[in-house]
């Protein structure tokens, strides 16, 4: 029975929309707009290599730089966000990709291109991705994983979309005005989708997940441990370790897939197009990873994910086709996709809200210090080898040794839990 609406004792309506899927969206469109342009960078390394006259490891540095940055900013970011919110981080990290990729376009040496990309693209990501995954984790308890994953999607979707983009506008207009129009659309899009994300839902007087609010929630602090609890803990450093050792082949794949396929022979319009095969199993790997692994466990499901890169990377070892590759791209995307979703989830998980883009900021350095070494090593393995069968053994080793530390970490979970029963 309806209660009239001046009835004092009437219960408000829920909204019909939970505002945490706003800032869902948010958090998607800036992954897609900040990754989606780091990752347009294969679509340039041969128009670099060639104007600038470098080498491949060299014009690899470039990419290796940013993400150092994007992934190593996280551990200031993360903390100005639990402080000052998320929003205003989200806004001033696209402003920087925008600017950064319009000033690339504009370099006249490859020492240029390491500043204008490395510190506009880096810094711009860096300062808006861990404020943003932080924000989706307040918002959400019961469909949390899945959330997460929705909102990284974007990195998959970006991935999809735009090298596909860079490499039509870098055949049309050149790549300098590429890196303009790319630039351009980063800025206008990015900041506009930015200002969804909101920190918290008590700011709105809201429990997570969209249910009423409990009497005093909106005036306490959220649950959790302290950044110095967090990181010194042990579950920390399993998850620092794996994180670490993961991340140096974690990127090779996004830097040297094309030139891999256009050294065996693949045309050019076609090898851009593995990068977006990446993009679309990355997309289905955070959407549907996400929920299944609400069902059997985080714990259990990110170790089975880099079980998956590493099996997919064997594709990668022994193909040389277009087909091939893009059966290695595919599955390679699933597994990476779900590893992203999955991480910031299970940090939520262990260690609490309270201080969670903090404690994700400095979680990520260490894939800040993977991805510095791993992209850019591969390249000067390749310009001493000519082959690019070293890099991609020492990417299966390494996911695999993540995966066993990642299954310790479980396993001690579980006896722990059984022995305090």
């Amino acid at each position: 029975m309806k209660t009239h609406p001046l009835n004092p004792s009437s219960t408000p309506p829920r909204a019909r929309l939970f505002y945490g899927w706003f800032v869902v969206a948010g958090a998607f469109a800036v992954t897609l707009v900040g990754f989606g342009s780091a990752y347009t960078f294969s679509a340039f390394l041969d128009s670099l290599q060639r104007d600038f006259g470098a080498s491949r490891g060299s014009v690899s540095l470039v990419f290796s730089l940013a993400g150092f940055l994007y992934f190593g900013l996280g551990v200031v970011s993360g903390p100005l966000a639990d402080r000052w919110g998320s929003r205003r981080l989200a806004v001033a990290g696209m402003v920087l990709v925008g600017l950064g990729l319009a000033a690339a376009g504009q370099a006249r040496s490859l020492n240029q291109v390491y500043i204008a990309y490395g510190l506009g693209v880096g810094l711009g990501v860096g300062a808006s991705y861990v404020p943003v995954l932080g924000a989706v984790q307040r918002w959400f308890v019961k469909h949390r994983g899945f959330a997460s994953g929705l909102a990284v999607s974007g990195i998959g979707v970006g991935t999809l979309v735009m090298p596909p983009l860079a490499s039509l506008l870098i055949e049309s207009i050149g790549w300098r005005n590429a890196y303009l129009a790319l630039g351009v659309l980063a800025a206008v899009a990015g900041t506009g989708m930015a200002l969804l994300i909101e920190n918290d839902p008590r700011d709105r007087g809201l429990e997570p997940d969209g249910n009423p609010p409990q009497p005093q929630t909106p005036s306490a602090t959220p649950a959790g441990a302290t950044v110095r609890e967090a990181v010194t803990s042990r579950r920390f450093a399993g998850l620092y370790a794996a994180c670490l050792i993961s991340s140096f082949g974690l990127f090779v794949p996004f830097v040297h897939l094309v030139p891999y396929a256009l050294d065996h022979g693949v045309a050019s319009t076609s090898a851009v197009l593995l990068l977006g095969a990446i993009g679309v199993g990355s997309t289905a790997g955070r959407f549907f990873l996400g929920g299944l692994a609400d069902r059997i466990g985080r714990q259990l499901a990110l170790p089975l994910m880099s079980v998956g890169m590493a099996l997919s990377l064997v594709v990668w070892a022994v193909s040389g086709g277009f087909w091939g590759l893009a059966v290695f791209a595919f599955a390679y995307g699933v597994f990476y996709g779900g590893f992203v979703a999955l991480l910031p989830a299970l940090v939520m998980d262990c260690f609490g809200g309270r201080n969670i883009s903090a404690i994700i900021g400095v979680l990520y350095t260490s894939v800040a210090v993977g991805t510095l070494v791993g992209p850019s090593a591969a390249g000067f393995a390749f310009d001493i080898s000519r082959s690019y069968l070293l890099p991609i053994v020492a990417s299966i080793g390494a996911n695999l040794v993540a995966a066993a530390l990642l299954l310790a970490m479980a396993r001690r979970k579980t006896l722990g839990r059984r022995l305090a029963s």
